[in-house]
């Protein structure tokens, strides 16, 4: 896999703020970056895949670890 871009920990943040703050991270990068987020919120299982959907990025790797979601993203 392509080096991770950057890492957005939004571990403790509740719906929206792992969104927010990924959406805030990936809006200035480069097409092709990869962002990896990281966050505790269940509803991001959900709200993540969507988001890819609905902006058009793509969500390339999902899993959890210790309560920890963990999202590969890539900015078309």
């Amino acid at each position: 896999m392509d080096t991770i871009t950057a890492t957005i920990d939004a571990k403790g943040q509740s719906c929206p703020g792992p969104l927010v703050s990924l959406a805030k991270a990936i809006r200035d990068a480069s097409s092709g970056a990869l962002f990896e987020l990281l966050a505790t919120d269940p509803g991001s299982k959900s709200d993540v895949p969507s988001w890819a959907e609905l902006s058009g990025n793509e969500l390339l790797e999902t899993d959890e670890s210790d309560g920890v979601y963990r999202y590969v993203i890539r900015k078309r």
